[in-house]
């Protein structure tokens, strides 16, 4: 099927380190691309994330960086810098790296160094802080951007401290900002033959993910506030503690909460000056939350999952890692998979094309495996 997928015959070199590039570089890749992961000697720092490993490498390393060609070259060292420059300018359509801000130019590897003696290639550096501004050529990583663009300050519970996201939303979000520049970029090369530099930042991508907080910040000055498991505008849109786990109810309209209270037994709190419309809900928060939360505890998350769907409320009970991987919607989507036999289940592209998914990844491999196959790829010097 690699033929037939959407990026079939662009070839990608990544120098990339972490989480984000590799994100980017594995949506490429599923995408079809033949993807030359550039890897310093001593590898990628997520081969060695833990806690979880699989055959030597953190098991993070597998989720985000299966299915490419995989070299080893130390940038440092003038030839095998020079190796690189030679990929880049004999084989690549898109070069894409995740440098420490401002060191690109260093070695040569920015798009105005590369772009003069290849102008049709797309160069896409992902960045920390961005471009521009007194914070530039700081690094930083996902944490620090969640907390930088205020969005750990709205995560969390009310009358507790500030929480990250569980998972690394910047740095994934960053990656996929990259791809979609990339892919902007390819097409506008398609029809003007000219390539381009694309610009991400984790800090532009978190205060991306913060647009609605901003939005209303500017309309009353309000900064926003925790909520849990809920948000700022809607009520109720949130869990509730069932006999035997927690469930997601959400009501983002007054007619699915009309619905709602009927379903739970109260239809009278449909009627009820403080909770009849969206607006007076938000007043009166705590006393409605209070009410359904009283009502959803008498009964377990698949009963009342149940009769709340059979009404046509929105829910979802809150699953651990083992029962999402379990579920029969999980599996029936086949999104997680392996490429072999023996190998441990990643998730794969989250798209289909013509009602057909692309195929998993193959695995990854050793620091420098395909190093012999540059001999065969770049032409022989004179």
């Amino acid at each position: 099927m690699t033929r037939e997928l959407p990026l079939s015959g662009i070839v990608v070199v990544e120098l990339s380190d972490s989480a984000s590039a590799p994100f980017a570089g594995k949506i490429l890749a599923e995408l079809g691309a033949e993807v030359w992961k550039v890897e310093r000697p001593t590898g990628d720092s997520a081969r060695g994330w833990g806690p979880s490993e699989w055959k030597g490498d953190g098991a993070a390393f597998h989720a985000l960086n299966r299915g490419r060609r995989y070299l080893s070259l130390d940038i440092k060292d003038r030839e095998q810098l020079a190796t690189l420059h030679r990929l880049i300018a004999e084989r690549a359509d898109v070069f894409l790296h995740n440098l420490r801000p401002g060191s690109a130019a260093k070695y040569g590897l920015d798009a105005e160094s590369l772009r003069v003696t290849k102008p049709e290639l797309v160069h896409c550096e992902i960045g920390a802080f961005g471009k521009a501004g007194p914070l530039r050529e700081l690094p930083g990583y996902d944490p620090l951007m969640q907390a930088f663009s205020g969005i750990m300050d709205i995560t969390g519970e009310h009358d507790g401290g500030p929480v990250r996201a569980g998972v690394s939303i910047v740095d994934f979000g960053t990656g996929m900002w990259a791809v979609i520049g990339i892919l902007a970029a390819l097409n506008r090369r398609h029809v003007k033959h000219t390539g381009a530099a694309v610009d991400a930042s984790l800090l532009e991508t978190a205060i991306a993910w913060n647009c609605v907080g901003i939005a209303g910040y500017g309309a009353d000055g309000y900064p926003g506030s925790r909520h849990g498991s809920g948000v700022a505008f809607i009520v109720p849109h949130r869990a509730f503690a069932a006999s035997d786990g927690a469930l997601i109810v959400s009501c983002a309209n007054d007619a699915l909460f009309v619905r709602l209270a009927a379903a739970l037994g109260h239809p009278e709190w449909a009627d009820d000056p403080r909770f009849a419309t969206n607006a007076a809900r938000l007043e009166n928060r705590a006393e409605i939350d209070r009410l359904i939360g009283e009502r959803i505890a008498s009964g377990t998350r698949a009963q009342w999952q149940d009769r709340l769907q059979a009404a046509g409320i929105p829910c979802a009970p809150v699953q651990t890692t083992p029962e999402l991987v379990g579920h029969e919607q999980t599996r029936e989507l086949g999104i997680i998979g392996a490429a072999d036999e023996g190998e441990i289940g990643v998730v794969g592209l989250p798209l289909s094309f013509d009602g057909r998914r692309p195929p998993p990844l193959p695995a990854v491999r050793p620091i420098g495996a395909d190093n012999d196959l540059l001999g065969s790829v770049l032409p022989t010097r004179a």
